[in-house]
Protein backbone atom coordinates (compact mmCIF):
# COMPACT_ATOMS: atom_id res chain seq x y z
CA UNK A 1 0.00 0.00 0.00
CA UNK A 2 1.43 3.48 -1.00
CA UNK A 3 2.19 5.37 2.23
CA UNK A 4 -0.08 8.27 0.97
CA UNK A 5 -2.99 6.09 0.95
CA UNK A 6 -1.91 5.09 4.83
CA UNK A 7 -3.65 7.32 6.21
CA UNK A 8 -6.11 6.69 9.45
CA UNK A 9 -6.30 3.36 10.89
CA UNK A 10 -8.78 1.33 9.69
CA UNK A 11 -11.15 1.25 12.63
CA UNK A 12 -13.75 -0.60 11.27
CA UNK A 13 -11.67 -3.54 11.86
CA UNK A 14 -10.75 -2.81 14.79
CA UNK A 15 -13.95 -3.53 15.97
CA UNK A 16 -13.98 -6.70 14.99
CA UNK A 17 -10.72 -7.57 16.18
CA UNK A 18 -11.97 -5.72 19.84
CA UNK A 19 -14.65 -8.29 19.43
CA UNK A 20 -12.55 -11.43 19.23
CA UNK A 21 -10.41 -10.81 21.79
CA UNK A 22 -13.12 -10.20 24.29
CA UNK A 23 -13.87 -13.63 23.78
CA UNK A 24 -10.61 -14.02 25.46
CA UNK A 25 -11.26 -15.77 28.81
CA UNK A 26 -9.81 -13.33 32.15
CA UNK A 27 -9.67 -13.62 35.82
CA UNK A 28 -9.93 -10.01 37.22
CA UNK A 29 -13.71 -9.51 38.68
CA UNK A 30 -15.66 -6.82 36.93
CA UNK A 31 -15.68 -4.56 39.69
CA UNK A 32 -13.12 -2.70 41.13
CA UNK A 33 -13.30 -0.87 44.76
CA UNK A 34 -10.55 1.84 43.67
CA UNK A 35 -8.14 1.22 47.28
CA UNK A 36 -6.07 -1.35 46.34
CA UNK A 37 -3.37 -1.92 43.28
CA UNK A 38 -5.32 -4.12 40.16
CA UNK A 39 -2.69 -6.71 38.55
CA UNK A 40 -2.79 -6.73 34.87
CA UNK A 41 -0.16 -8.83 33.53
CA UNK A 42 2.10 -10.69 36.19
CA UNK A 43 3.07 -14.16 33.98
CA UNK A 44 1.13 -17.07 34.93
CA UNK A 45 0.22 -15.84 38.22
CA UNK A 46 -3.26 -16.03 39.33
CA UNK A 47 -5.12 -12.78 38.51
CA UNK A 48 -2.91 -11.92 35.11
CA UNK A 49 -5.35 -11.08 32.36
CA UNK A 50 -4.75 -13.16 29.12
CA UNK A 51 -2.40 -11.42 26.84
CA UNK A 52 -3.98 -11.68 22.88
CA UNK A 53 -1.97 -10.97 19.81
CA UNK A 54 -3.10 -9.15 16.71
CA UNK A 55 -1.35 -8.48 13.33
CA UNK A 56 -3.30 -6.33 11.50
CA UNK A 57 -6.64 -8.33 10.49
CA UNK A 58 -5.49 -11.26 12.32
CA UNK A 59 -5.88 -12.09 16.22
CA UNK A 60 -4.89 -14.77 18.42
CA UNK A 61 -5.21 -15.70 22.02
CA UNK A 62 -1.70 -16.35 23.61
CA UNK A 63 -2.08 -19.99 25.22
CA UNK A 64 -0.53 -21.01 28.51
CA UNK A 65 2.41 -18.77 27.93
CA UNK A 66 3.87 -20.68 24.54
CA UNK A 67 4.97 -18.35 22.14
CA UNK A 68 2.30 -16.85 19.53
CA UNK A 69 3.31 -15.96 15.71
CA UNK A 70 1.03 -14.19 13.05
CA UNK A 71 1.92 -13.27 9.89
CA UNK A 72 -0.43 -12.07 6.85
CA UNK A 73 -0.31 -9.23 4.16
CA UNK A 74 -0.43 -6.85 6.77
CA UNK A 75 2.85 -7.75 8.38
CA UNK A 76 4.15 -9.98 11.12
CA UNK A 77 4.02 -10.27 15.12
CA UNK A 78 4.61 -12.23 18.07
CA UNK A 79 5.10 -12.81 21.38
CA UNK A 80 6.57 -15.05 23.92
CA UNK A 81 7.63 -15.30 27.46
CA UNK A 82 11.08 -13.25 28.24
CA UNK A 83 12.61 -14.75 32.00
CA UNK A 84 15.13 -12.38 32.61
CA UNK A 85 16.39 -11.23 36.44
CA UNK A 86 14.30 -9.38 38.31
CA UNK A 87 11.46 -9.65 35.61
CA UNK A 88 10.73 -13.06 35.33
CA UNK A 89 7.28 -12.80 33.96
CA UNK A 90 7.75 -10.34 31.15
CA UNK A 91 6.82 -10.23 27.35
CA UNK A 92 8.69 -10.34 24.62
CA UNK A 93 6.53 -8.85 21.45
CA UNK A 94 8.72 -8.30 17.94
CA UNK A 95 6.94 -7.38 15.05
CA UNK A 96 8.07 -6.79 11.29
CA UNK A 97 6.62 -4.43 8.34
CA UNK A 98 3.39 -4.31 10.18
CA UNK A 99 0.70 -1.37 9.16
CA UNK A 100 -0.88 -2.22 12.87
CA UNK A 101 0.10 -4.89 15.33
CA UNK A 102 -0.87 -4.71 18.89
CA UNK A 103 -0.97 -7.07 22.52
CA UNK A 104 -3.75 -6.40 24.54
CA UNK A 105 -4.87 -7.24 28.15
CA UNK A 106 -8.65 -8.23 27.79
CA UNK A 107 -11.04 -8.97 30.75
CA UNK A 108 -13.64 -11.53 30.36
CA UNK A 109 -16.25 -8.46 31.81
CA UNK A 110 -15.23 -4.83 31.74
CA UNK A 111 -13.75 -3.55 34.70
CA UNK A 112 -14.74 -0.74 36.91
CA UNK A 113 -12.02 2.13 37.38
CA UNK A 114 -13.91 4.79 37.59
CA UNK A 115 -13.22 5.47 40.63
CA UNK A 116 -9.05 5.43 39.92
CA UNK A 117 -9.55 8.26 37.42
CA UNK A 118 -8.36 11.06 39.56
CA UNK A 119 -5.43 9.54 40.90
CA UNK A 120 -4.41 6.34 40.46
CA UNK A 121 -1.46 5.64 37.59
CA UNK A 122 -1.18 2.82 34.81
CA UNK A 123 2.58 1.34 35.10
CA UNK A 124 4.78 -1.15 33.40
CA UNK A 125 8.26 -1.78 32.54
CA UNK A 126 9.36 -1.34 29.10
CA UNK A 127 12.58 -2.30 27.21
CA UNK A 128 13.02 -1.00 24.23
CA UNK A 129 15.45 -3.22 22.12
CA UNK A 130 14.35 -1.67 18.45
CA UNK A 131 12.44 1.10 17.30
CA UNK A 132 14.22 2.84 14.62
CA UNK A 133 11.54 2.21 12.27
CA UNK A 134 8.80 1.51 14.14
CA UNK A 135 6.40 2.96 16.55
CA UNK A 136 4.54 2.06 19.76
CA UNK A 137 1.01 3.88 21.33
CA UNK A 138 -0.52 2.83 24.76
CA UNK A 139 -3.79 2.51 25.08
CA UNK A 140 -7.31 1.83 27.20
CA UNK A 141 -10.80 1.34 25.98
CA UNK A 142 -14.35 1.88 27.52
CA UNK A 143 -16.24 0.77 24.66
CA UNK A 144 -16.22 1.11 20.86
CA UNK A 145 -16.52 4.89 21.32
CA UNK A 146 -13.86 5.56 24.10
CA UNK A 147 -10.59 4.37 22.38
CA UNK A 148 -7.59 6.52 24.49
CA UNK A 149 -4.23 6.27 22.94
CA UNK A 150 -1.00 8.09 23.95
CA UNK A 151 1.95 8.00 21.19
CA UNK A 152 4.69 7.10 22.51
CA UNK A 153 7.02 7.37 19.40
CA UNK A 154 9.59 9.86 19.90
CA UNK A 155 9.97 8.78 23.53
CA UNK A 156 9.83 5.46 23.26
CA UNK A 157 12.67 6.07 20.66
CA UNK A 158 14.22 7.69 22.84
CA UNK A 159 14.87 4.35 24.84
CA UNK A 160 16.35 2.12 22.40
CA UNK A 161 19.10 0.37 23.88
CA UNK A 162 18.64 2.14 27.84
CA UNK A 163 17.68 -1.39 29.49
CA UNK A 164 14.90 -1.31 31.66
CA UNK A 165 12.66 1.59 32.09
CA UNK A 166 10.00 1.59 34.88
CA UNK A 167 7.11 4.15 33.41
CA UNK A 168 4.11 5.65 35.01
CA UNK A 169 0.83 7.35 33.13
CA UNK A 170 -1.71 9.19 34.46
CA UNK A 171 -5.05 7.31 34.04
CA UNK A 172 -6.05 11.18 33.08
CA UNK A 173 -3.99 10.44 29.80
CA UNK A 174 -6.53 8.25 28.93
CA UNK A 175 -9.81 9.09 30.39
CA UNK A 176 -11.63 12.25 29.28
CA UNK A 177 -14.61 14.22 30.74
CA UNK A 178 -18.34 12.41 30.22
CA UNK A 179 -15.74 9.24 29.44
CA UNK A 180 -17.55 6.03 31.16
CA UNK A 181 -14.37 4.33 32.89
CA UNK A 182 -16.49 1.75 35.25
CA UNK A 183 -16.98 0.03 31.39
CA UNK A 184 -12.85 -0.51 30.51
CA UNK A 185 -12.77 -3.27 27.87
CA UNK A 186 -9.23 -2.94 27.15
CA UNK A 187 -7.62 -1.92 30.46
CA UNK A 188 -3.77 -1.51 28.61
CA UNK A 189 -2.78 -2.21 24.76
CA UNK A 190 0.11 -1.51 23.61
CA UNK A 191 -0.26 -0.77 19.58
CA UNK A 192 2.59 -0.80 16.95
CA UNK A 193 3.46 -0.34 13.09
CA UNK A 194 6.93 -0.37 11.31
CA UNK A 195 9.41 -2.88 12.88
CA UNK A 196 10.86 -3.32 16.36
CA UNK A 197 10.94 -5.12 19.31
CA UNK A 198 10.20 -4.08 23.07
CA UNK A 199 9.69 -6.24 25.86
CA UNK A 200 7.53 -5.64 29.10
CA UNK A 201 6.22 -6.64 32.32
CA UNK A 202 4.82 -6.03 35.68
CA UNK A 203 1.91 -4.23 34.19
CA UNK A 204 -0.40 -2.84 36.48
CA UNK A 205 -2.44 -0.03 37.72
CA UNK A 206 -1.42 1.45 41.07
CA UNK A 207 -4.74 2.85 42.81
CA UNK A 208 -2.45 6.00 44.42
CA UNK A 209 -0.08 6.40 41.74
CA UNK A 210 3.25 8.87 40.99
CA UNK A 211 3.17 9.75 37.46
CA UNK A 212 7.06 9.74 35.58
CA UNK A 213 5.53 10.18 32.34
CA UNK A 214 3.88 13.08 30.54
CA UNK A 215 0.94 13.63 28.20
CA UNK A 216 -0.47 15.95 25.89
CA UNK A 217 -3.90 17.43 27.22
CA UNK A 218 -6.84 16.07 25.12
CA UNK A 219 -8.44 19.36 25.42
CA UNK A 220 -5.68 21.45 23.75
CA UNK A 221 -3.89 18.74 21.54
CA UNK A 222 -6.26 19.67 18.35
CA UNK A 223 -4.83 23.23 18.40
CA UNK A 224 -0.95 22.78 19.72
CA UNK A 225 0.92 22.94 16.77
CA UNK A 226 3.00 20.00 15.63
CA UNK A 227 4.93 18.00 13.22
CA UNK A 228 2.97 14.47 12.39
CA UNK A 229 4.90 12.08 14.63
CA UNK A 230 3.73 8.72 13.23
CA UNK A 231 6.09 5.91 12.53
CA UNK A 232 5.58 5.70 9.47
CA UNK A 233 5.53 8.77 8.31
CA UNK A 234 8.41 9.95 9.84
CA UNK A 235 10.78 11.29 7.88
CA UNK A 236 8.66 10.94 4.77
CA UNK A 237 6.12 14.25 6.39
CA UNK A 238 8.83 16.43 6.82
CA UNK A 239 10.76 16.12 3.34
CA UNK A 240 7.28 16.78 1.95
CA UNK A 241 7.25 20.05 3.78
CA UNK A 242 10.59 21.07 2.20
CA UNK A 243 9.60 20.29 -1.45
CA UNK A 244 6.18 22.02 -1.09
CA UNK A 245 7.99 25.26 0.05
CA UNK A 246 10.57 24.93 -2.42
CA UNK A 247 7.63 23.99 -5.03
CA UNK A 248 5.81 27.30 -4.03
CA UNK A 249 9.15 29.62 -4.52
CA UNK A 250 9.14 27.87 -8.32
CA UNK A 251 5.58 28.79 -8.99
CA UNK A 252 6.31 32.69 -7.58
CA UNK A 253 9.51 32.66 -9.52
CA UNK A 254 8.17 31.14 -12.57
CA UNK A 255 5.18 33.58 -12.30
CA UNK A 256 2.61 31.02 -11.72
CA UNK A 257 1.68 31.64 -8.18
CA UNK A 258 -1.57 29.58 -7.61
CA UNK A 259 -4.82 30.65 -7.71
CA UNK A 260 -6.43 27.48 -5.77
CA UNK A 261 -5.27 26.05 -2.82
CA UNK A 262 -6.35 22.67 -1.50
CA UNK A 263 -5.30 21.98 1.85
CA UNK A 264 -5.67 18.86 4.33
CA UNK A 265 -4.72 15.14 5.07
CA UNK A 266 -4.45 12.41 2.76
CA UNK A 267 -7.70 12.80 1.04
CA UNK A 268 -6.45 15.55 -0.46
CA UNK A 269 -2.65 14.79 -1.19
CA UNK A 270 -4.62 11.97 -3.27
CA UNK A 271 -5.59 14.66 -5.80
CA UNK A 272 -1.48 13.85 -6.85
CA UNK A 273 -2.61 10.16 -7.10
CA UNK A 274 -6.23 8.28 -7.82
CA UNK A 275 -7.19 12.21 -8.45
CA UNK A 276 -4.45 13.50 -10.82
CA UNK A 277 -6.55 12.88 -13.70
CA UNK A 278 -9.95 14.80 -12.58
CA UNK A 279 -7.24 17.48 -10.99
CA UNK A 280 -5.80 18.28 -14.33
CA UNK A 281 -9.09 18.69 -16.03
CA UNK A 282 -11.01 20.93 -13.39
CA UNK A 283 -7.63 23.18 -11.30
CA UNK A 284 -4.51 23.19 -13.98
CA UNK A 285 -5.36 26.17 -15.09
CA UNK A 286 -5.61 28.05 -11.86
CA UNK A 287 -2.22 26.64 -10.94
CA UNK A 288 -3.55 25.01 -7.78
CA UNK A 289 -1.23 23.96 -5.17
CA UNK A 290 -1.65 20.98 -3.30
CA UNK A 291 -1.29 21.16 0.65
CA UNK A 292 -2.42 17.61 1.93
CA UNK A 293 -0.29 15.55 3.89
CA UNK A 294 -1.44 12.25 4.77
CA UNK A 295 -2.07 11.09 8.29
CA UNK A 296 -2.30 15.02 9.34
CA UNK A 297 -4.27 16.13 12.13
CA UNK A 298 -5.46 19.63 12.62
CA UNK A 299 -2.88 20.31 14.54
CA UNK A 300 -0.33 18.97 12.33
CA UNK A 301 -2.17 21.49 9.33
CA UNK A 302 -1.59 24.18 11.65
CA UNK A 303 2.23 24.08 12.35
CA UNK A 304 2.73 23.54 8.49
CA UNK A 305 1.02 27.10 7.95
CA UNK A 306 2.88 28.17 10.96
CA UNK A 307 6.21 26.59 8.93
CA UNK A 308 6.05 29.10 5.94
CA UNK A 309 3.80 26.96 3.24
CA UNK A 310 1.25 29.63 2.62
CA UNK A 311 3.60 32.93 2.84
CA UNK A 312 4.22 34.94 -0.06
CA UNK A 313 1.13 33.42 -1.58
CA UNK A 314 -2.20 35.44 -2.16
CA UNK A 315 -4.83 32.42 -3.89
CA UNK A 316 -8.37 33.52 -4.41
CA UNK A 317 -9.84 30.51 -2.60
CA UNK A 318 -8.23 28.22 -0.12
CA UNK A 319 -9.87 24.85 -0.08
CA UNK A 320 -9.92 23.11 3.76
CA UNK A 321 -10.46 20.14 4.77
CA UNK A 322 -9.03 18.45 7.58
CA UNK A 323 -10.31 16.45 10.74
CA UNK A 324 -10.47 12.77 10.28
CA UNK A 325 -7.63 11.88 11.36
CA UNK A 326 -8.65 13.76 14.48
CA UNK A 327 -11.51 10.95 14.85
CA UNK A 328 -9.65 8.27 13.43
CA UNK A 329 -6.70 8.15 15.48
CA UNK A 330 -7.76 9.32 18.70
CA UNK A 331 -11.58 9.85 18.55
CA UNK A 332 -10.76 13.22 19.48
CA UNK A 333 -14.07 14.37 20.64
CA UNK A 334 -16.14 16.91 18.18
CA UNK A 335 -15.38 20.07 19.65
CA UNK A 336 -12.19 19.58 20.27
CA UNK A 337 -11.52 18.89 16.73
CA UNK A 338 -13.54 21.41 15.56
CA UNK A 339 -11.31 23.82 17.74
CA UNK A 340 -8.74 22.92 15.76
CA UNK A 341 -9.79 24.07 12.42
CA UNK A 342 -11.02 27.50 14.00
CA UNK A 343 -7.47 27.68 14.98
CA UNK A 344 -6.62 26.89 11.58
CA UNK A 345 -9.05 29.66 10.17
CA UNK A 346 -7.70 32.02 12.19
CA UNK A 347 -3.98 30.88 11.14
CA UNK A 348 -5.04 31.25 7.13
CA UNK A 349 -6.60 34.54 7.76
CA UNK A 350 -3.69 36.59 9.39
CA UNK A 351 -1.24 34.90 6.54
CA UNK A 352 -3.88 34.77 3.60
CA UNK A 353 -5.90 37.90 4.25
CA UNK A 354 -7.45 38.33 1.10
CA UNK A 355 -7.93 34.92 0.51
CA UNK A 356 -11.75 33.17 0.53
CA UNK A 357 -11.59 29.66 2.65
CA UNK A 358 -14.18 27.30 1.16
CA UNK A 359 -14.54 24.84 4.44
CA UNK A 360 -15.38 21.38 3.24
CA UNK A 361 -17.45 18.84 5.74
CA UNK A 362 -15.44 16.38 6.88
CA UNK A 363 -16.21 13.51 4.24
CA UNK A 364 -18.38 10.16 5.52
CA UNK A 365 -16.26 7.29 6.84
CA UNK A 366 -17.21 3.62 7.57
CA UNK A 367 -19.95 2.02 5.44
CA UNK A 368 -23.62 3.13 7.43
CA UNK A 369 -24.91 5.86 8.86
CA UNK A 370 -24.41 4.59 11.80
CA UNK A 371 -20.90 4.06 11.94
CA UNK A 372 -18.87 5.05 15.36
CA UNK A 373 -16.00 7.51 13.33
CA UNK A 374 -19.02 8.56 10.88
CA UNK A 375 -20.92 9.96 13.59
CA UNK A 376 -17.89 11.74 14.96
CA UNK A 377 -17.31 13.10 12.08
CA UNK A 378 -20.95 14.52 11.47
CA UNK A 379 -20.76 15.96 14.87
CA UNK A 380 -18.12 17.91 13.56
CA UNK A 381 -19.52 19.06 10.55
CA UNK A 382 -22.62 20.34 12.30
CA UNK A 383 -19.78 23.06 14.48
CA UNK A 384 -18.22 23.50 11.05
CA UNK A 385 -20.89 25.05 9.62
CA UNK A 386 -21.01 27.29 12.40
CA UNK A 387 -17.58 28.96 11.78
CA UNK A 388 -18.68 30.49 8.38
CA UNK A 389 -19.68 33.45 7.77
CA UNK A 390 -21.03 32.92 4.21
CA UNK A 391 -18.08 35.39 2.83
CA UNK A 392 -14.69 35.02 3.93
CA UNK A 393 -15.59 31.79 5.01
CA UNK A 394 -18.49 29.78 3.23
CA UNK A 395 -19.02 26.15 4.15
CA UNK A 396 -20.44 23.33 1.86
CA UNK A 397 -21.49 20.08 3.02
CA UNK A 398 -20.73 17.98 -0.08
CA UNK A 399 -21.36 14.36 1.95
CA UNK A 400 -24.73 13.62 0.07
CA UNK A 401 -23.04 12.66 -3.32
CA UNK A 402 -20.71 10.61 -1.78
CA UNK A 403 -23.58 8.27 -0.48
CA UNK A 404 -25.89 6.16 -2.04
CA UNK A 405 -29.59 6.99 -1.59
CA UNK A 406 -29.99 5.00 1.91
CA UNK A 407 -26.92 6.71 3.42
CA UNK A 408 -24.61 3.97 2.73
CA UNK A 409 -20.74 4.86 1.21
CA UNK A 410 -19.67 2.41 -1.38
CA UNK A 411 -16.62 0.64 -2.04
CA UNK A 412 -17.08 1.65 -5.36
CA UNK A 413 -15.87 5.66 -4.18
CA UNK A 414 -14.35 4.71 -1.30
CA UNK A 415 -12.57 1.04 -1.74
CA UNK A 416 -11.57 1.48 2.14
CA UNK A 417 -14.44 3.50 3.35
CA UNK A 418 -11.99 6.46 4.04
CA UNK A 419 -9.77 7.72 0.76
CA UNK A 420 -11.78 8.30 -2.54
CA UNK A 421 -10.80 6.39 -5.71
CA UNK A 422 -10.88 8.15 -8.98
CA UNK A 423 -14.76 7.58 -9.37
CA UNK A 424 -14.58 9.73 -6.04
CA UNK A 425 -12.45 12.59 -7.52
CA UNK A 426 -14.87 12.87 -10.02
CA UNK A 427 -17.30 13.55 -7.48
CA UNK A 428 -15.97 15.55 -5.85
CA UNK A 429 -15.25 17.69 -7.34
CA UNK A 430 -18.10 18.01 -9.75
CA UNK A 431 -20.18 18.78 -6.71
CA UNK A 432 -18.13 21.14 -5.45
CA UNK A 433 -17.73 23.55 -8.49
CA UNK A 434 -20.84 25.51 -8.47
CA UNK A 435 -19.35 27.02 -5.30
CA UNK A 436 -16.20 26.78 -5.89
CA UNK A 437 -16.78 28.62 -9.42
CA UNK A 438 -18.68 31.54 -7.65
CA UNK A 439 -15.75 31.86 -5.14
CA UNK A 440 -13.12 32.19 -7.83
CA UNK A 441 -15.16 34.97 -9.68
CA UNK A 442 -16.21 37.11 -6.83
CA UNK A 443 -13.97 39.16 -4.32
CA UNK A 444 -14.80 38.79 -0.82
Amino acid sequence: MPLSRRVALPWHLLGRLLAVSALTVGVLPAAHAGSADLSLYSGQKAGSLPVTLVAHDLSAPMQAGAPLVLSGAGGSASVQPQREAGRRNALLLKWDHAWYAALRLTPARALDLQALVPHATLELDLRVAQLAQGGIDFKMACGEACQRKLSYVVPGRALQGKGWQHLSFSLNCFARGGDDFSKVDVPFALEANGAGEVALANVRIVAHGKPNQSCPDYRSIAFEPSPLNQAWAMPRWMQRHEQKLALKQQMLAAGTAPELVFIGDSITEGWENDGKAVWQQYYAAYHALNLGYGGDHTENVLWRLQHGEVDGLQPKVAVLMIGTNNTGDRQDQPEVTAAGVARILQELRQRLPQTRVLLLAIFPREAGADAVLRRINEQINVRLAALADGDKVVFANLNSAMLDADGRLSTSVMPDLLHPQQRGYTIWAEAMQPVLTRMLASQP
